[in-house]
């Protein structure tokens, strides 16, 4: 197997099949009746933010929910916990449908064998919005079916019972009730029902949209949580995998050389492309590495400015992905602004590093691993070592951050080859330097943009050309790229949300020699920097308040009135007509993002010269939010990593290498430097939206803004300090 760190290709999932075969198909046929650009602009309004998830997932209640003895329901749970609350926020949907109280709720992980296993993963913010319907149907029809089952022990009719925190009640008579478990204890032959069950109405809520405590906290705070470093099973060892001196360089030829001979080392693996040690522990494993003879093919070095200079050459091609009116012929007279925003390659910085634990035996595979993709991984292994993928059973542990990096999943294929190669189970976790040095990073980006004004101070025509590299694009097969013809992950937040006659966004993907790939928010923080700055410029330039000025340009729709809620809401919280302290000054911006609008005000001063952020505002709309503190806890969360991309990193290379090797290169946000931090959520509906990564979108230009005008002063490159 030859060593490769870029996201692994594109293959047929549930969803994925909506993707390459639905999409692809009417993306064809579009590109014959009206010609490939009109089919891609298509394209591009149908993912501009996808809200409305088709899934065939299961929709046997039995296969979600199990009744235990003492009452207590376990919910068999599709998605990955990395932090970010999802089993809590399922489980609350599924605890107000199926009328159990909150304390009678557990969660299991489903494995990629698993009756609910769920083979589009844990990514992108869509795990509340594609679910919330079907746990609200699976769990209401066993509700629906344990009432049924409950009126007949009670000798009553279903309509003249109700639902009691487990329990069956007879409304008449409410001494009399029988509970869950001893429904489900008793012999019968359980029917679903063929009619739909009714659904709770959104005003008789009680545990959707209630702050109920999270169900991960408590194995945490006890140190009792598993995470893919943590891995352990009886007779487990340790492998190491050889790395390239310079990123592209490819393993010619590999010998064992003295490796054999040192202490504890069990075995050395080469195959073609791929080199590694076995060993008793991890230690031994990683220095008989030193003793392997490696012979590397080395490309041609590069550094840094050449690679965006790669980019900056490609301002202007493209694909366009947003189209009012005629702009292009709207820029060509006097009084165009201009300005150019770019932002650099950046690491994930996950806590927990790749780990993995596979043990391969004759006649199955078992692998626990810190992953988003359970299945995609499983899928792997058994490509790679040559099984058959009903063999191979992926159990996700919890995951020390996701970020998009665990999507895929190198360390899991690497420790496969390293099992099946001594018959025993091995465990593989990456070093820091590892991390930083051997996976795909953030792709950087480079936007322009043009535009004029009219002469009372509206936005006439405004053009963006964004150029960034993949993000999502190595998933994909040939033809689907070829459709799309720009990656919709990188420019994901790019389209502007405001009423503009004259409108055009081109985005251009480029590849890098640097592997890229998703990150939190795919392309959304750096885009909704770039385009909430320009906004800003133009509103100096057109001499409106920045609020105003945005205010006037919002389009007279639903979304636009969202929007107008968050905006104005955020400007309450802030006072933001009010005078900062001295010294200080404040920006604002706003964005969407699966469904989700996010609007931030931030406060920052100079001090001895340094930019410091001292508060941040966050008014926050996912139409309902299913757990509040969950919802502000990830806007908190995200408020903060976006904070530290822009102020902080930058992934560096020289000669061909990524020069962070650990955290002394590549600083992050520290507590010293972290805002005070204010959230409202707002509520403008009963569907969820995503609240993973939204809420991120606006910290960098309300910055960058806010800089600005304590300054006088653009910055339009990242790091911002």
């Amino acid at each position: 197997m030859k060593q490769d760190t870029s996201p692994k290709r594109w293959r047929m999932t549930r969803r994925g099949f909506l993707i390459g075969m639905g999409l692809a198909g009417g993306g064809l046929a579009l590109g014959a009746i009206f010609g490939l650009p009109a089919a891609r602009l298509a394209l591009a309004d149908m993912f501009a933010d996808v809200i409305n998830i088709p899934s065939n997932m299961p929709r046997e209640p039995q296969l979600w929910f199990t009744i235990q003895p003492d009452g207590r329901v376990t919910m068999t749970m599709p998605k990955v916990e990395m932090g970010q609350g999802v089993h809590t926020a399922l489980a609350q949907i599924a605890a107000e449908e199926l009328g159990v109280s909150w304390e009678q709720m557990q969660v299991v992980q489903s494995s990629s064998l698993g009756p609910v296993a769920d083979g589009a993963g844990t990514s992108a913010s869509y795990s509340v919005i594609s679910l919330f319907p079907l746990l609200r149907e699976m769990a209401a029809t066993l509700r629906e079916m344990l009432r049924t089952a409950g009126a007949d022990q009670l000798g009553i009719a279903p309509a003249q019972t109700r639902i009691e925190q487990g329990f069956v009640v007879d409304a008449d008579q409410p001494a009399r009730r029988i509970s869950f478990a001893e429904l489900v204890a008793q012999p019968r032959n359980w029917e679903t029902p063929t009619e739909a069950a009714p659904l709770t109405p959104p005003e008789r809520w009680q545990i959707i949209g209630q702050p109920v405590p999270r169900l991960d906290l408590p194995a945490k705070i006890r140190g009792e949580a598993v995470y893919g470093y943590d891995a352990r099973i009886e007779g487990m060892l340790y492998g190491a995998v050889a790395r390239p001196p310079r990123l592209g360089a490819k393993l010619r030829r590999a010998a064992a050389g003295t490796a054999r001979n040192r202490p504890g080392v069990v075995e050395v693996v080469i195959r073609d492309g791929f080199a590694g040690v076995v060993a008793e522990s991890r230690l031994t494993a990683y220095a008989a590495l030193n003793d392997l003879e490696l012979d590397w093919e080395l490309p041609p070095p590069f550094n840094l400015a050449e690679l965006q200079a790669r980019l900056a050459a490609q301002a202007g091609s493209g694909t366009v992905i947003q189209r009012q009116g005629d702009a292009a012929a709207a820029l060509r007279g006097a009084g165009v602004i201009e300005a150019t925003y770019q932002t650099p390659l950046a690491a994930h910085a996950n806590l927990e590093p790749q780990a993995a634990l596979v043990d391969v035996q004759p006649d199955r595979v078992r692998a626990w691993v810190s992953t988003q993709s359970p299945v995609q991984v499983a899928r792997t292994i058994a490509e790679v070592i040559g099984r058959k993928p009903e063999t191979v059973e992926v159990t996700p542990t919890y995951l020390g951050g996701g970020f998009g990096r665990k999507v895929t999943t190198t360390v899991a294929t690497e420790a496969a080859l390293l099992s099946a190669a001594v018959g025993r189970p091995v465990h593989v976790g990456w070093t820091r330097t590892e991390e930083f040095r051997y996976g795909y990073l953030r792709p950087p980006t480079y936007a322009t943009f043009r535009a004029t004004l009219t002469d009372d101070g509206r936005i006439a025509a405004l053009v963006q050309h964004h150029v960034s590299g993949n993000v999502l694009f190595d998933l994909f097969p040939p033809p689907l790229r070829w459709l799309f013809g720009s990656d919709f992950g990188g420019w994901r937040g790019a389209r502007l949300i405001y009423d503009i006659p004259n409108l055009e966004v081109k985005a251009q993907t480029v590849d890098l020699p640097v592997p890229t790939g998703p990150w939190r928010g795919l392309g959304l923080l750096a885009n909704v920097f770039a385009v909430e700055s320009f906004i800003d410029e133009l509103a100096v330039a057109a001499g409106s308040d920045p609020l105003d000025f945005r205010l006037r340009h919002l389009p007279d729709t639903a979304t636009g009135n969202r929007f107008r809620a968050a905006l104005e809401a955020v400007a309450a919280m802030a006072g933001w007509y009010d005078q900062p302290p001295p010294g200080r000054a404040r920006g604002i911006a706003c964005s969407i993002d699966a469904g989700t609008i996010a609007a931030h005000v931030a406060e920052v001063g100079l001090v001895e010269g340094r930019l410091r952020v001292y508060r941040v505002w966050a008014a926050v709309d996912p139409g309902v939010a299913i757990n509040p503190d969950g919802l502000a806890a990830q806007t908190e969360g995200g408020i903060m990593m976006g904070l530290s991309a822009a102020l902080f990193e930058q992934i560096t290379i020289a000669d061909g290498r990524i020069e962070a090797g650990n955290f002394d290169r590549y600083p992050l946000l520290t507590i010293a430097d972290a805002p005070e931090v204010f959230v409202q959520i707002l509520r403008s509906g009963d569907q969820p939206f995503g609240g993973g990564e939204p809420p991120m979108g606006p910290i960098a230009a309300a910055v960058a803004n806010a800089l600005a005008r304590l300054t006088g002063e653009r910055r339009r490159q990242w790091p911002l300090v």
